[in-house]
């Protein structure tokens, strides 16, 4: 709502954005941002755990004189949206020992509470040299506080992370999914707390030695998880989802980091499905990055049997357990996109019988969810005024949605099969598959070719005989 409005105060015309109490730190980081002063009405407190009678009190008496002031032209110019500038790009920031430089950051809430590696000229440089392009090309102005994400800022935010600089072409790549306007970076602090999810396709997965395999989800593998490290640690110090006392980031509650994932491409060849990138459209030898949110992950997905059937069906009543409350996401905006990590040998049984194809579709028809439920659970989360019957009319859904009174009938999610991903990975010596789950338009899957430096092979072959 705070950026709507400030898109119509840049046409001139008076806007004024409504924000509960509790969201203020972040609209101001916000307004910064933007870089337009937007009036603010304040909501004191949780509007949806206020009785009616409270609700409208609080309207008129609190909310309503703030929205007023900022639709004839009066807005506030707080001390909180001017801040402190920034450190000029490749400056240096800070001199001393390297427990002071980790107590520096942290008091700069440049590190996520990890140790850094300090980001000397030195190892930044290391970095540049595994791109063509210039340390100040920038990609774009991305959210939330409006900094430049330039070549040099991933470099530097790459050191801190503790990649090995040979990941640079993946870091940029990944930092243009997340950019492309698509994936709505700018949603990165929404309640729900998601995590951006990493997945990386080609050959250079090998080279770079990601596990893809029995724990590729674990921390230990330097590339998996410095490379997930890296993307969280970006989205703190250039974009400004921080947790308090920055509060740029308004998760309520959040979930742990997810490190960086990648395929296992020669099983996914040698039982004749094609991987994650093809699916996106992209040759089965490009190297690719694909980032999507992950709003919540399933439980073990343990199957058996010598059928796809014996296995998808238990993938769909497992998704329908796992995200079955969320599920009022795609009845408004049809956009729901589950992720499948089939084990190997789980996936081996399902090829022998079906396509990637026929296993979306049964997936499709057989997530169903109780009316009932989604109704509640989207009133209680986000869309108080959710119904079936008004999303009829307003031509959001088809009109069976609205067919039967019956709340206790089945109703299937608005469930586009290519929006369904399967991806094969993990311990090919166990029957255990995970799903996650997209926070519907919020990190929807976006897909980048990763581009390598004109003179890759010679900066591998030097590395390699380093001493």
């Amino acid at each position: 709502m705070l950026r709507a409005a400030a898109v119509v105060e840049k046409l001139g015309i008076p806007a004024a954005s409504i924000i509960s109490s509790h969201f203020l730190k972040q609209a101001e980081i916000v307004k910064k941002g933007l870089g337009v002063p937007v009036s603010i009405g304040v909501y004191p407190g949780v509007p949806l755990l206020d009785s009616d009678e409270v609700l409208a009190k609080k309207v008129n008496d609190v909310l309503a004189p703030g929205l007023l002031n900022g639709l004839v032209g009066e807005v506030p110019q707080d001390a909180a949206t001017e801040g402190a500038l920034d450190p000029a790009p490749g400056s240096i920031v800070f001199r001393g020992t390297l427990n002071e430089v980790q107590d520096h950051f942290h008091r700069q809430m440049w590190s996520d509470g990890l140790p850094v590696i300090p980001p000397t000229r030195d190892a930044v440089d290391a970095f540049l040299r595994y791109t063509d392009r210039r340390p100040d090309d920038v990609l774009c102005a991305i959210p939330q506080e409006g900094r430049e994400a330039s070549i040099l800022s991933i470099a530097v935010n790459g050191v801190m992370s503790g990649c090995r600089p040979e990941y640079m072409p993946v870091l940029i790549a990944i930092i243009e999914a997340l950019a492309d306007p698509v994936y709505r970076i700018e949603d990165s602090g929404s309640t729900p707390g998601w995590e951006p999810l990493v997945i990386l396709n080609g050959p250079l997965a090998r080279e770079l030695d990601f596990n893809f395999g029995q724990g590729m989800m674990r921390f230990g593998r330097q590339a998996n998880t410095s490379v997930g490290r890296f993307v969280r640690l970006y989205l703190r110090n250039v974009c400004g989802f921080r947790v308090p006392p920055g509060a740029g980031d308004k998760g309520s509650i959040g979930q742990s980091m997810l490190v960086a994932m990648a395929e296992d491409e020669a099983a996914a060849k040698a039982m004749g499905w094609p991987t994650y990138a093809q699916d996106k459209g992209y040759g089965a030898d490009e190297n690719v990055v694909s980032v999507r949110s992950a709003i919540s992950v399933s439980g073990p997905m343990y199957t058996a049997g010598t059928s796809a059937l014996d296995h998808v069906k238990v993938w769909a009543e497992m998704l329908t357990q796992s995200f079955g409350y969320w599920a009022f996401t795609a009845f408004k905006t049809g956009e729901w996109y589950p992720l499948v990590v089939a084990g190997p040998g789980v996936a081996q049984v399902i090829a022998a019988e079906w396509s990637k194809e026929q296993v979306r579709t049964y997936l499709r028809d057989h997530i169903q969810v109780p009316a009932e439920q989604a109704q509640r659970y989207a009133r209680m989360g986000s869309t108080p005024t959710f119904t079936f019957e008004h999303y009829v009319e307003e031509g959001m859904l088809p009109a069976e949605y609205a067919a039967s009174p019956d709340m206790e009938r089945m109703v299937k999610p608005v469930l586009n099969p290519s929006f369904i991903d399967i991806l094969l990975a993990g311990d090919p010596g166990r029957n255990q598959s995970r799903a996650y789950l997209c926070n519907h338009i919020q990190g929807p899957p976006v897909s980048k070719a990763v581009k390598l430096p004109a003179n890759w092979s010679s900066l591998r072959s030097a590395a390699r005989n380093i001493p």
